[in-house]
């Protein structure tokens, strides 16, 4: 018996879910947004069956139906709330990233999952590129040996129609900047295959080119890890005349590799001291040539959930990693408004916090 899904949230990454609670056969049972229209159209791409029904608000559904698994696109600040008054009605999630604006927020979904016993999953869908898993193998079996640093490279476009279509984006209480909507997916995996642990960080950020939105175009940041390592993160929309690259490298003492195209989805360079696979043969295997940007990786992301709430395990991307990334990308924030370098662990910070500060942040009047 497939388990009973729903969406809270029909925009831009939407579509991406529900083909994937398709493909995974769960029984889609609603669909809500506060604009009817939204859910009205999927209604019709998908060809769901007249069992699924459509609500505006997500309390009611909830209330309606009995649903096992909820997934939360909607705007980004509205993910937090929504989270936690479905993990205090048993249940399970995936939330898109980032899982909340606040690391308040992200440690209460946290400890309420645990308290409740489900399910949450943080939606970093591109930790199952075929690219990207083959990287974490050979990190898992350490062909790298020690890691000296890594690099990530968010490169690409976002114009002013972009912001128009949902004004929320670009804001300080619904969103943040490039850093947290754009560049974030990239940023969890760099810290991920990095160590996860971080000492400190160093940060620019600043708005170049989007004067109608508060948060920033451009970040910069440099990351000294736990183990020695370091990171450098360069994410921008402001890339001319379109979306250009969205690269991870990783340098080590035994190898090197390089996974790049729009979405982190080809490697590039395969490079080992160790010899044991044929570079070229690895390079055509894990190549993957999406469509868009998100990439293949909502369909097994939906599937490992699905297992995880069966096997009554955690799921592969968890609330925690979800966490780790939004914490990431607040320390770049308050490195570049304070203009000094950050300590991490950090027990709160949020988006809002930046809302008063000038819109150009790294410059001095």
């Amino acid at each position: 018996m497939s388990l009973k899904y729903a969406l809270i949230g029909c925009g831009r990454i939407s579509p991406n879910h529900v083909l994937a609670a398709k493909n995974n056969e769960l029984e889609i049972v609603a669909l809500c947004d506060i604009v009817i229209e939204k859910a009205e159209k999927h209604i019709n791409q998908f060809d769901l069956r007249s069992s699924t029904k459509i609500y505006s608000n997500y309390k009611e559904m909830i209330f309606a139906e009995k649903i096992d698994l909820i997934a939360i696109a909607t705007e980004s600040g509205n993910h937090a709330e929504i989270a936690k008054y479905c993990i205090k009605k048993g249940i399970h999630l995936i939330i898109e990233k980032p899982i909340a604006l606040s690391l308040k927020d992200a440690d209460e979904i946290i400890k309420l999952s645990k308290e409740h016993q489900v399910v949450v999953s943080a939606c970093h869908q591109n930790r199952f590129n075929k690219s990207i898993r083959k990287i974490r193998e050979a990190v898992e079996q350490n062909r790298f040996g020690r890691l000296f640093h890594g690099t990530a490279h968010i490169r690409w476009n976002r114009g002013q129609d972009y912001y128009i279509q949902s004004p929320w984006r670009g804001t300080w209480d619904q969103d943040g900047g490039t850093l947290m909507n754009q560049c974030i997916h990239n940023i969890d995996l760099l810290r991920w295959m990095m160590g996860n642990d971080i000492d400190e960080v160093y940060a620019y950020t600043d708005n170049l080119n989007h004067p109608y939105i508060e948060a920033e175009d451009l970040g910069l940041a440099l990351i000294k890890f736990n183990n020695g390592g370091y990171g450098i993160i360069e994410g921008t929309t402001n890339i001319f005349p379109k979306n250009l690259e969205e690269t991870l490298y990783l340098f080590g003492e035994k190898g090197t590799v390089k996974a790049g195209g729009k979405s982190v989805n080809i490697i590039e360079e395969w490079l080992f001291s160790d010899n044991i696979d044929n570079a070229e043969e690895v390079k055509e295997k894990y190549h993957e040539t999406p469509p868009t940007v998100y990439g293949f990786g909502h369909n097994p992301l939906y599937a490992d959930v699905i297992s995880a709430i069966e096997n009554k395990r955690e799921p592969y991307v968890t609330a925690e990693d979800g966490r780790r990334a939004l914490e990431l990308v607040l320390a770049i924030y308050k490195s570049s408004f304070e203009k000094k370098i950050i300590k991490l662990p950090l027990r709160d910070c949020s988006t809002s916090e930046f809302k008063k500060q000038p819109v150009t942040m790294s410059r001095d009047k």
